[in-house]
Formats: C-alpha cells, structure tokens, sequence
C-alpha cells in the first residue's frame, strides 16, 4: 500500500470512527433529555440538556458529514454483533439511592454520551484540534449535568412524600434546660413532620450541637430527618442528616466535601437563577422565599408566589416554599404549584404544636 493509499485509509477509518461516536452521544442525550422533558417534566434541565446537544452539533460542524457518511459502514460493523448481558436491561428511568447500577436508563444513556464524547474528542484531533477543544467542554460540562439530572432523580424519590419542614429554635437550651426541646422535637416526631432544622443565631457553637445531638438522637429511628441551618461542620458534630444553606454561605461542593456523600444539603433561593443554580450544583432541595412577611425572621424584600409559581414550573427538585406561611395563606402557595412547605410561627408558636402540624397536613391533603 502506498503512502498516498495509507492516508485514504487512515482518513476513512476517522470519520468512520467519529461518525459512530457523533452518532452515538447525540442518541444518549437525547434519551436522557426525553426522560428529564417528558417523565420528569423538568422544564430547566430540558433546555441544559438540548443547548448540550445543539452545542455538540455546532462543534461537530467542521467535520465534513459527506465524508462521515461515505465512511459509514453499519453493515459490516464487527460491533453490531458484539453484545453484553446488561445491555438490554433497564430496570427504571433512573436509579436507586444506593449503587445506582449501569441498568438505570439515565445512567446508562450519560455514560453512553461520556464515552462517546471522549471518542469524539481523541479522534478529532487528526482533523482539527479545536474541534476537540470545544468537545472536551461539552463532555465537562455532561458530567455536571449528570450530577443534576441524578441528583434531581434520586431527591424526588426520596422527598416524595415530603410536605411539612418545620424550623425550631433551641427552647431554652442555653440555660442548660432540655425538657422543652425535647418535648417539641417529640411532638413533631409523632405527628411525623418530614424535616426539622435547628436555627438558632442566639446559641454559641457548643450550644447548638448539644441541642443538635438532642433532636439527632431523637429523630434517628424515626422518619423525620433533622437539617442543621447553615453550619456543615455543626451539622456533622451534631450527627444531623443535612445541613441547610444560605446564599452567603459555603458552597454546596464545599458543604458535600464536609457531611459526606449521604448527607442531605437544602439550599435557600430568592430567584429563578439561584434555583437553578441549586439544580446544577447538585443540592438535595431548596428552599423557595421568602414568600410572606415571617414572625420568625425579618427579610428585606419578599419575593411573592410569582417565584413559587415560576420554581414550580421549571424546577422538579423538591422546593419548599418559605416565609410567613400558615394555614390562612397556604392555598396560595399550592394554587402557584408547590406542595411542600417550610413554616416556623405557624407551628412552634401555638399553645399546641402537635395540633398545628396536624391542621397544616390536613389543609395540604385538602388543597391537593
């Protein structure tokens, strides 16, 4: 064979390589992007997965199609033989908590993509190293959507049925008093409020892990799950199961460096930007607000149902809206289409908490 020869092969054999692998991660986001649009109804991962796909179409561009096609040989492809046990098995559209096995469809299509991506990458480096620059971001940029898409996944399951978060303070724990703490915290419990968050900015350090370990240790065999505000090393020495943060605090990458992999991260949002941001950067849930006036907490500015309306129309990670909700304005808030709430007042501030969670669940199951 001559040089002349060689080359001819060599660049048939490229773009019949880089055809397959175009092909390929096209087909994978788009089954993931048909999973997020239509199943899980998720307006804003919809768009980031089909920029993705555009945007892998535009750096792809420069790759002559004519000669893609001319090279292309589905025929005689070795591998179209070539077939595993697992790859005609998919047991859901996502994937449980736990190992998330390659069965999951989702996970299975963005490894699919990844691969392909890669290939894509490596190969047109022999055509046009920009090319394979622009590509190596696409595939960057897949990983961090894998990480939203399954997290938004995994949340909703495991936040199905979730509805009521109540925020406590510490009850008098600084005087070294307990009993009223735990009373509340029992209360709750056993009226099976979904989440409790210790928020207290009147406790030193040591205070609010003695508190938090109180409602740890009460909670632990229930199914509540109990959120320290703010504070990802507290919530760890306190043996919470998550920690919520502010706008102004750590980073959720940060926080998930500090509670572990299976700790729960909440993330408060005041805009549309910052509840996708939530999204992207992989936080469990977010809270939405605030939306009313709180007896609790004094805000700036509030941000109305307009955001709760916006959040439930583009978001399906578990939001929980906040601020000023009680029985009397609830409706609102699931008429603009959330269904799960964060409330303080309405609860800890009543001459009968047990009685207040049970008011606020039945007006929830009412509206709904």
């Amino acid at each position: 064979m001559t040089d002349s020869q060689s080359q001819i092969s060599d660049s048939s054999s490229v773009h019949r390589i880089l055809d397959a692998s175009i092909n390929r991660a096209g087909e994978g986001i788009r089954v993931v992007e048909d999973v997020v649009r239509m199943a899980l109804q998720d307006l804003h991962l919809s768009q980031k997965l089909k920029q993705l796909r555009h945007d892998l179409t535009q750096a792809v561009s420069a790759i002559s199609l004519t000669h893609r096609i001319a090279a292309r040989d589905t025929v005689g492809d070795v591998g179209c033989t070539v077939q595993t046990e697992t790859e005609y098995q998919r047991t859901s559209l996502s994937d449980s908590m736990g190992a998330m096995p390659d069965s999951g469809m989702v996970r299975a299509n963005l490894s699919r993509t990844q691969q392909a991506l890669r290939t894509i990458e490596e190969f047109s480096k022999l055509i046009d190293v920009d090319i394979a620059k622009r590509v190596e971001q696409i595939r960057y940029r897949s990983y961090t959507l894998e990480k939203a898409v399954l997290a938004t996944l995994v949340s909703s399951q495991t936040f199905e049925s979730s509805a009521v978060y109540v925020l406590i303070n510490g009850c008098g724990i600084e005087s070294g008093d307990s009993a009223a703490l735990s009373n509340l915290v029992q209360n709750m419990i056993d009226e099976k409020v979904d989440l409790i968050q210790l928020r207290d900015k009147s406790l030193t350090d040591k205070q609010m892990v003695t508190a938090g370990r109180l409602i740890a240790d009460a909670t632990r065999d229930s199914q509540t799950r109990f959120i320290m505000n703010d504070r990802a090393d507290l919530a760890v020495a306190a043996n919470a199961d998550g920690v919520h943060l502010g706008q102004d605090d750590i980073r959720v990458a940060d926080a998930r460096r500090i509670v572990g992999t299976a700790g729960i991260i909440g993330v408060s949002t005041h805009s549309i930007e910052q509840a996708q941001q939530a999204v992207i950067d992989g936080a469990n849930y977010i809270g939405v607000g605030p939306v009313f006036p709180s007896q609790t907490k004094s805000f700036k500015s509030h941000v109305g149902v307009e955001l709760i309306r916006q959040v439930a129309k583009d978001i399906k990670l578990p939001a929980f809206a906040i601020g000023g909700i009680h029985l009397e304005n609830i409706e609102t808030i699931t008429d603009a289409g959330l269904n799960r709430v964060a409330v303080s007042g309405a609860i800890v501030r009543t001459n009968d908490p047990s009685a207040a969670v049970r008011k606020l669940k039945n007006k929830l199951i009412h509206v709904n």
